[in-house]
């Protein structure tokens, strides 16, 4: 029930729109027990040849409730719609924003099929909470209302049967209906939701599947999840089929017990013949009310089920909070860090034990080391992506914890190996820096990162769409524009994360080339495991295991004969191995 309410919570601002929805459900409803009780009285009355005059009323009635029905039901779908397709609005909104926190320390712990499976198949399942689960009910209570004063004018009897047999079709089916599917809807939403992940993956994974063979594997597991929903998916219309022919069942039993009761009443004269129809077909009309009820409760498992998938994400703690204002301003750029520690896990060894240095403003500074040695460990703690254990990081001269987030972020400007570019064009990958910057803004970005030739080579130059992940650019090309982006942001803190990583040793270089432009000005922390460029770096730092083991200029740390030159010298095969070959 706690994810009922918390789902109808998220609902509330639309609680008018719901309203008048359930009130217009109502009205329709209303409409057709008026026009069916009109007809029956008009066709018992004109049996006994009364005059024209007699009728008028109920022929005006007919009219009235037969147009009436008509523009109540599409109104009633109209708003109940509209509530449906603002409620999705606001659940996709409320989602990304309590998603976007969390990112990326506690979202690891989820694949991304699984996450983008709860956006669209999770929240497209609560498309149907209002429409199917919350407006049935309400409209049956004020159709159950209606029927017992009407009934009761013509006598209790009458208006307790209906009552008894509504309630048997509004309550005893759904119950009876719920105990049937019980499990069902939690299934189909988990079963729905593999199916989605498994296509996901076979679709971002299609080389490898086929490069290795797997595709008859995958289409196995494929077909059978596929083959576990269309079951699922018959039992429930199974189930379906049955509730509609109890609802027909339960609709003539009551037909004949209203007979039973009224009948007598005619034959004793205490009620008038002409009403015997009226009362047999209010009493039919009226289980238009209660026939959609059974399967609110299928809808109600099935969106609680993807409510509460959303819901145990949401839930979880970030692991970075904001501080309480005043935030404060920067001192400079530059960077302190004095024993910092962090690990991942509990269990696990520390990523970064006791890392101490420190970077003035304007100046550049480069973290080498082989891989896992907690490099890119430390950008993440830059960015507040994790925080750190202990020690303390200090940047414009205040603690990073002391800064608000997007603050934060504001300052800094990432050039990393992953850089991701969206499916749309030059332009938007590139105003993603700086959304309000000027074409002009974009042109000098560009020729800075010396990629604005190119650009204008394209189809149609800045507003050409590069395809998802930036696929039609090289990789050199998807990195200048990397730079671009950085430059466009104009950020006084600049983080170079393996800027360079795989890409050919001819490539690297002009990209590194690119990137001392990029620098000038800057405080600079660059980030690598290949050490390409770093004579002109104001000191290195050599980090293996979470720990620095060596630090000092490009000449010094060769001349050192440690693990910086014995990388150094590793590389240089490398490079001799690959001048030949082509830049890309």
């Amino acid at each position: 029930m706690r994810t009922f309410w918390r789902l109808l919570k998220l609902a509330a601002p639309f609680r008018g729109w719901m309203s008048l929805a359930a009130l217009l459900g109502f009205a329709s409803i209303g409409s057709s027990i008026g026009l069916m009780t009109t007809s029956a009285y008009i066709i018992a009355k004109a049996a006994l040849h009364p005059s024209i005059a007699d009728l008028q009323v109920a022929i005006v009635g007919v009219r009235f409730f037969g147009i009436a029905r008509g523009v109540f039901r599409y109104l009633e779908r109209y708003v109940s719609h509209q509530v449906s397709f603002r409620l999705l609005g606001r659940l996709r909104v409320w989602f990304y924003e309590m998603l976007e926190p969390l990112a990326p320390a506690r979202l690891m712990e989820y694949k991304s099929g699984d996450i983008l499976s709860r956006i669209i198949a999770d929240i497209e399942t609560l498309e149907q909470f209002f429409v199917r689960v919350v407006a049935p009910p309400m409209v049956a209570g004020l159709v159950a209302s209606l029927m017992w004063f009407f009934m009761r004018s013509y006598g209790l009897w009458l208006a307790v049967s209906s009552l008894a047999f509504l309630a048997l079709g509004g309550i005893g089916l759904p119950l009876l209906t719920r105990k049937l599917s019980q499990g069902l809807g939690r299934r189909m939403v988990t079963v729905r939701s593999e199916l989605n992940l498994a296509m996901l993956d076979g679709i971002q994974g299609l080389a490898e599947v086929l490069a290795f063979g797997y595709e008859e594997h995958h289409q196995q597991r494929v077909a059978a999840l596929s083959r576990e929903l269309a079951s699922l998916q018959g039992r429930m219309a199974r189930i379906g089929g049955l509730h509609a022919s109890l609802t027909v069942l339960l609709m003539n039993l009551t037909t004949l017990v209203v007979l039973a009761i009224a009948i007598p009443l005619v034959t004793t004269g205490r009620l008038d013949g002409i009403y015997l129809a009226l009362l047999v077909l209010a009493a039919m009309a009226s289980f238009e009310a209660v026939s959609s009820l059974p399967l609110a409760f299928q809808y109600l498992e099935n969106s609680l089920e993807a409510a509460q998938r959303l819901f145990e994400l949401v839930d979880v703690q970030p692991a970075v909070y904001d501080p309480p204002p005043p935030y404060p301003i920067p001192k400079g750029y530059g960077l302190s860090v004095k024993d910092a520690r962090f690990r991942y896990a509990a269990d696990e060894l520390p990523a970064l034990d006791g890392v101490s240095f420190h970077l003035p403003q304007g100046g550049s500074l480069a973290i080498v080391g082989p891989s896992g040695g907690g490099k890119s460990t430390l950008v993440n703690l830059l960015l507040r992506f994790w925080e750190y254990e202990a020690g303390w990081i200090l940047l414009g001269g205040h603690e990073l914890r002391a800064y608000q987030q997007e603050d934060l972020r504001r300052m800094i400007g990432v050039v990393s190996q992953h850089t991701h570019l969206f499916n749309a064009t030059v332009r938007d990958n590139l105003l993603v820096a700086r959304p309000d910057a000027g074409h002009a803004d974009v042109v000098r970005a560009a020729q800075q990162a010396q990629i604005h030739e190119f650009i204008q080579s394209l189809p149609e130059g800045y507003d050409t769409w590069i395809g998802e992940q930036g696929l039609r650019l090289s990789g050199g090309q998807r990195q200048r524009l990397a730079i671009a982006r950085a430059l466009l942001k104009d950020a006084p803190f600049l983080i170079l994360d393996e800027p360079t990583a795989n890409l050919d040793s001819l490539t690297e270089r002009a990209v590194m080339e690119t990137i001392q432009a990029l620098m000038a000005g800057r405080t600079t922390l660059i980030i690598t495991h290949r050490l390409v460029g770093l004579e002109s770096v104001d000191q290195i730092l050599v980090l293996r295991r979470g720990r620095i083991v060596e630090r000092g200029s490009h000449h010094d740390l060769c001349q050192m004969r440690g693990l910086y030159q014995h990388l150094w010298a590793l590389q240089n095969q490398a490079l001799r191995k690959d001048v030949a070959q082509p830049s890309v």
